[in-house]
């Protein structure tokens, strides 16, 4: 009966992991934003601005160049079409007011529209973004096979395959976990961004102000790592005890 309860609250706790993992993971919004050069705005001293947030606001006076990012595409929205003419665009969503551009997320690691030319710059931020997509990928691979496992493991009553989707459970969360903090290390820890705000104000607008919010995807994140981990413990432990009763 105690092995039958753990092994619902596992299953339940199991699927939970999968959907948060996936949300995060096929969502386009870890990273929200808005930049602004407004010659006009000379009292701002504020360059950099990091909060949560659910959704972009688009401001269709195009003085607000609003984007988020993921793992898959990086979108801006009210750019104005002269600042493409010399750019490959991926996508385009046109709108009565505004013009919405998107591009492979891993091409264009920094808040802005289009390929930089500090090479330097570029490199750095790529092979950062690649590790922070390697973790993403394992996460996901990593809860995928182990839900496969642990249905196998229900009609057996295998130890082994339970430990062992308990085990791809943990390397998921942890892995996710490792994504979560990397993020958060890019924001807020390292001078990437306030570098890049610095380049911006001296090539091209004195007054550049940049505003980021942490995204829907962000958020499912640690979610999906709490159930994950729980999921893990809870398989392990059922492993543990259909071996000592069989």
């Amino acid at each position: 009966m105690k092995l039958s309860v753990a092994l619902c609250f596992a299953g339940v706790f199991g699927a939970l992991a999968a959907a948060f993992i996936f949300l995060s993971f096929g969502t386009d919004y870890w990273l929200l934003g808005s930049q602004t050069c407004d010659p006009e705005d000379k009292e701002s001293k504020d360059s950099l601005t990091i909060t949560l947030a659910v959704d972009v606001v688009h401001d269709q006076s195009s003085k607000i160049v609003s984007f988020h990012s993921g793992f898959f595409w990086s979108c801006y929205s009210g750019i104005l079409p002269d600042a493409f003419l010399n750019t490959t665009v991926t996508k385009w969503f046109l709108d009565k007011s505004f013009i919405k551009a998107c591009y492979p997320g891993y091409l264009f690691p920094f808040p802005e529209p289009g390929p930089t030319n500090s090479t330097t710059k570029d490199n750095t931020a790529i092979i950062y973004g690649g590790f922070w997509r390697i973790f993403m990928l394992i996460s996901v691979a990593a809860v995928t096979f182990g839900g496969f496992l642990i249905i196998c493991a229900a009609p057996f009553a295998s130890h082994c395959l339970y430990k062992a989707g308990g085990g791809l459970f943990l390397t998921s969360g942890f892995f996710m976990l490792c994504a979560v903090v990397m993020h958060v290390v890019w924001l807020q820890v390292l001078n990437v961004v306030q570098t890049f705000i610095n380049e911006q104000r001296a090539s091209q607008c004195p007054n550049f102000t940049l505003n980021l919010s942490y995204g829907l995807s962000f958020v499912f994140a640690p979610i999906g790592i709490f159930f994950s981990l729980l999921a893990g413990l809870l398989f392990l432990l059922i492993g543990r005890t259909v071996k000592i009763h069989h």
